[in-house]
């Protein structure tokens, strides 16, 4: 916090600043998607050989040698008999996650990552087997299998260790052909709907303007995310092509995001802050350890002693006035000053929350 002489150059500063852009048009397919064109979670299970003594141990990951014997019973060699003899130190089972990107047609090819499930401590240099990847209704869409990459790595020694990134987890890119595709006709539709990613009927009514406009009279709003269009059955590729490159402004509400935990502000261009008194001031207290030491005089038989010696000094900040902030600054204006003045991103956490408590913040405060 500062004194009434640092409010007096905030207000300065506040009307030398110099007001922001209004925000610039952006495309649609920038700010919209298309219902009905997504992509598709893939999940799986499988294994990853060729550890160098890093995988699964036998006692903590049974699992590990359970479906390395059905795996190897699939292919014909039968261990049964033998599995207690089985060494899992270079295999580690696996989670294989993936997604099947809209319009991706049979013999197309998808990254895929692959985590740790038991207590494998490095993936680098292992090799994915064949891994069926299924989505939520159990088909099998895809099917992963390669060298893993990773950019971790993970060295110790006797007495000490060191780990960057995460050596349990790797990538395979384009590590999955796709067996199976999610048919996507939009030719067959007779509306489509454009889904705004950050709801807002004023940016979704200037979306319908714009594509009337351009287009032709095919747009209206459904909601304040959803902008509907009409089709009459003829190139709704090509139509949507040119819908998607068209420009819009979008509108924002007035939100402050606030993460006090690690002191950080987002705002949007609209906040604007009413008529308010500020008064900034703190308490200061100071305590000052000095301890003497006291020596016996000559033959008098005495011990040294320590004395404490504490000064103690509070600085209650008296003298401070109120300063008035004026109306019609917005909230940039008002943490540009701020930030030119030297207040810290925690002092200007304080001072929103407490504009806001006045109800002199315009605007939605968001504290994570």
């Amino acid at each position: 916090m500062r004194a009434l002489g640092l409010l007096i150059l905030l207000l300065a500063a506040i009307g030398l600043w110099p007001r922001q852009a209004a925000s610039e048009s952006v495309r649609i397919k920038d700010i919209a998607d298309v219902e009905g064109i997504r992509s598709n979670q893939l999940i799986g299970y499988g294994l990853v050989v060729g550890l160098n003594g890093s995988g699964d141990r036998l006692n903590n990951s049974l699992f590990t040698r359970e479906s390395l014997i059905s795996m190897l019973e699939r292919l014909g060699v039968n261990i049964r008999d033998q599995e207690s003899k089985l060494q899992t130190r270079d295999i580690a089972a696996v989670m294989v996650t993936s997604e099947l990107e809209p319009f991706s047609h049979d013999g197309s090819r998808i990254d895929v990552t692959v985590s740790a499930t038991g207590d494998a401590t490095d993936l680098s240099g292992g090799t994915l087997l064949v891994t069926p990847l299924m989505a939520a209704d159990g088909d099998v869409y895809a099917v992963a299998q390669g060298q893993l990459v990773s950019s971790a790595f993970s060295a110790k020694g006797a007495a000490s260790s060191v780990t960057r990134n995460i050596p349990t987890s790797a990538h395979i890119a384009n590590g999955a052909v796709v067996e199976k595709e999610v048919p996507v006709d939009l030719g067959a539709r007779h509306e489509l709907h454009l889904s705004l990613r950050n709801p807002d009927l004023t940016t979704a009514e200037r979306m319908a303007n714009v594509i009337n406009s351009s287009v032709g009279n095919i747009a209206r709003v459904s909601d304040p995310r959803t902008v509907t269009l009409a089709l009459d059955g003829g190139d709704v590729m090509g139509m949507l092509g040119r819908v998607e490159d068209l420009m819009v402004q979008p509108d924002t509400p007035a939100v402050v995001v606030v993460d006090e935990a690690s002191g950080t502000i987002v705002m949007g261009d609209n906040v604007r802050i009413s008529t308010v008194a500020i008064a900034q001031g703190n308490l200061t207290v100071q305590v000052t350890e000095t301890p003497v030491a006291s020596q016996p005089g000559p033959f008098s038989g005495g011990s040294t002693a320590v004395l404490p010696r504490t000064s103690v000094k509070v600085d209650t900040g008296a003298g401070k006035r109120l300063g008035i902030l004026p109306e019609s600054p917005s909230l940039r204006d008002l943490v540009g000053g701020l930030n030119a003045l030297g207040v810290g991103p925690r002092d200007m956490i304080s001072i929103l929350q407490t504009i806001k408590a006045a109800g002199a913040l315009q605007a939605n405060l968001v504290v994570r």
